[in-house]
């Protein structure tokens, strides 16, 4: 296996993903650099590049490992909890939202590749795309070092904050938080607006949700439930705070 090193090439040809490779350094990981490139390969990109890999085979597989690694985490972690607060707080972490906060911190963005359009919207700073980009990510380490080599990525990354959301009380799936928050300021119940554009094997869904007759939040994702996540989270935080 080749191992992603910081005088490497990044998948976009750049200086190398000096953020993430340390991580990886940290933990003593290796992985294959052709992997990595699969995994920052937008299916925008690889239908502009004639049809070649995506990024989506992986982000599946990443997104079941992801799951697996943070249910049992905070399963022994926090034996009182009743099983729909597990739920609720696994929800929080592995949210779309939580994901692209990591994904901007290690400064996933500058290196992904994507077609033409996305660029041109931002598809860079896009939160399901780099959601989706730290699955794949996950993914590809599974295959290349192992299951526990990407646990330990995971608990890198996840496990502080699974504690300051367990600590706070912010564990919950935010389209239920974001009623019960209009029901206290005494708006009516949060209303979406749900478009999707592009061919069925590429829908795009985007949630709008108003709040006192207002747009308060907007999501993109690949599914409709996703995206309501997201928006909801956004008008959450910004009536909270």
């Amino acid at each position: 296996m080749r191992s992603v090193r910081r005088q490497g090439r990044s998948p976009s040809g750049g200086s190398g993903l000096s953020l993430l490779t340390d991580v990886l350094d940290e933990l003593g990981v290796s992985t294959d650099t052709q992997l990595i490139e699969l995994a920052f390969t937008h299916r925008s990109y690889a239908f502009e590049h004639g049809r070649i890999p995506s990024n989506e085979r992986l982000e599946f597989l990443g997104d079941a490992v992801l799951q697996i690694v943070v249910t049992e985490h905070i399963y022994r972690t926090y034996p009182d909890l009743a099983e729909g607060q597990l739920a609720k707080l696994r929800a929080s972490v592995v949210s779309a939202h939580a994901l692209s906060e990591v994904a901007r911190e290690l400064g996933i963005g500058a290196y992904l590749r994507l077609g033409q359009g996305e660029i041109l919207t931002g598809g860079a700073d896009k939160t399901s795309i780099l959601a989706d980009t730290m699955e794949a990510v996950i993914g590809a380490l599974y295959l290349a070092a192992g299951p526990e080599a990407a646990a330990a990525f995971v608990h890198k990354l996840l496990d502080e904050r699974i504690a300051s959301r367990e600590h706070e009380g912010h564990y919950t799936d935010f389209k239920t938080a974001l009623q019960e928050l209009c029901a206290k300021l005494g708006y009516e119940p949060p209303r979406y607006e749900i478009s999707g554009v592009g061919p069925d094997h590429q829908r795009v869904f985007t949630a709008v949700v108003h709040v006192d007759g207002k747009p308060a939040g907007t999501g993109e994702a690949s599914s409709k439930k996703r995206a309501e996540q997201i928006a909801a989270e956004l008008a959450f935080q910004g009536l909270d705070a």
